[in-house]
């Protein structure tokens, strides 16, 4: 068996990229988030995790000695604003949280770097100015890096979710790495992933309901800590999810029931809504992974996570660079 590459995850949220980095082959040494709840979930699902619920921009991870030179540090930020964005708004804190990681680079010195974001950052001429300060950053230490966007819905996962993707690595494994190919021929349908769950309190129409929900969801969005009430996003997002008979506006308490009468309308009011543990396999989290809080806190780490999926396929295609070529 390999032996199992160190990880120190930052901004890990419900642990969707760590967990799907750990079934890749890499061991957490240290995670970080600032957000109670979601360091409840961690250690929910992981118990020996060492979880530490902290600010990024206050970490120091010189009181943290087994974060030094670890193998691999991963980072699933929020969603960073473009600079001219920035300046409308005023509002510069998911840049600071990109800038703190890259200066954590700087001091634990990983073997490779994984950070994902929306995919604008990877490819979009509003964000290059960012892209210029983090390239200048890493090529100064000695990392060579690639930019890419995946659609998690070719790895399996039953969404429309484009990701921007950064992977850098030390010069001895960066050619070694290539990023990773599609997992699944064909996109897995919502109807597939929700029947079991539709059909677990004896909704006779289950079936029916899911033929028609033939196409991946579109991207969950978790929104901000500072808005209402849980929902799967904006009106675009709203009308996609009509078209497969679901009201997007809230979430369930439960999944319907042998009594439930479908009503084939075409108002979003009178659809069905999932619930938050539909929203978790939507995600694809597997169903023993435990999302603790109320209901709108547990859409919510839901939502911003990274499909497990997707951490896998990343980290099983940075391991095989990383064992490319021994460590000295």
């Amino acid at each position: 068996m390999a032996e199992r590459l160190g990880l120190v995850d930052v901004c890990s949220g419900a642990g969707g990229l760590a967990s799907g980095l750990e079934s890749a082959g890499f061991t957490p040494v240290v995670l970080l988030d600032n957000k109670h709840q979601a360091c409840e979930t961690l250690l929910a699902n992981r118990p020996r995790w060492k979880v530490i619920c902290e600010d990024l921009i206050e970490f120091l991870p010189d009181e943290h000695p087994e974060t030094m030179d670890v193998d691999l540090l991963s980072a699933g930020l929020p969603r960073v604003k473009s600079s001219a964005a920035v300046g409308r708004s005023g509002s510069d804190q998911e840049l600071r949280l990109l800038t703190a990681t890259i200066y954590l680079v700087h001091s634990i010195q990983p073997r490779a770097l994984l950070l994902e974001n929306l995919p604008a950052l990877a490819e979009s001429p509003t964000y290059a100015e960012i892209r210029d300060f983090v390239e200048s950053e890493l090529t100064h230490l000695g990392y060579r890096f690639r930019w890419f966007v995946l659609n998690a819905a070719d790895f399996g996962v039953p969404q429309d979710r484009r990701q921007g993707i950064l992977v850098a690595l030390k010069e001895p494994w960066f050619d070694a790495f290539v990023p990773p190919e599609p997992t699944v021929d064909e996109h897995v349908p919502v109807g597939r992933v929700l029947l079991p769950s539709m059909s677990a309190r004896g909704w006779r129409e289950a079936a029916a309901w899911a033929a028609q929900a033939k196409t991946v969801a579109p991207t969950l969005v978790g929104g901000s800590d500072n808005r209402g009430g849980a929902d799967l996003g904006p009106s675009g997002t709203k009308r996609a999810w009509a078209r497969m008979g679901v009201n997007a506006g809230a979430l369930a308490d439960e999944v319907p029931g042998p009594d439930y009468q479908w009503p084939r309308s075409d108002d979003p009011a009178e659809m069905l809504k999932i619930t938050v543990d539909q929203a978790a396999l939507l995600q694809s989290f597997p169903p023993e992974w435990h999302i603790t809080g109320r209901k709108t806190a547990r859409y919510r780490q839901i939502g911003h996570a990274t499909p497990p999926p997707v951490g896998r396929a990343l980290g099983a295609t940075i391991a095989t660079a990383l064992r490319s070529v021994s460590r000295t």
